[in-house]
């Protein structure tokens, strides 16, 4: 498999890319992961702890089609009552699990999820060999 993450000219930079190449592999999608628990119980009553669920979700989801988070090309990522604090809380979970790994990225803001406790839903596309 071979990925290419491409920033090109005359767009702005960020967090993540604005371009992914993928050829060969394995096509994993991802379901949108929220903060619930194996049992359905929504873990973390702050912003950044329900990040951190998400992404323990996302990791246990990618083991289970044998992709790590080093394989995902896209995100999508909703975020109820997005504030510029919330995007940087996200950002910081989002490193901490992808290093300097930049997926491209869509984060849309939105007024209610599933179950009105969750604060945020990333839903991810891997490539695998």
């Amino acid at each position: 498999m071979h990925t290419e993450f491409l920033n090109p000219e005359g767009l702005s930079r960020g967090t993540y890319s604005h371009v992914v190449v993928v050829s060969g592999g394995r096509m994993v999608l991802i379901s949108g992961q929220v903060a619930y628990d194996e049992r359905g119980q929504v873990v973390g009553e702050t912003f950044e702890a329900q990040c951190e669920q998400v992404f323990a979700n996302l990791g246990r989801a990618l083991a289970a089609a044998g992709a790590g988070f080093g394989d995902i090309v896209k995100f999508n990522i909703y975020v109820c009552a997005l504030t510029p604090e919330r995007v940087k809380a996200f950002r910081a979970v989002r490193i901490r699990h992808l290093g300097e790994h930049q997926p491209a990225s869509t984060l849309v803001g939105t007024t209610a999820l599933v179950d009105e406790r969750l604060m945020i839903e990333v839903e991810a596309t891997a490539f695998v060999a």
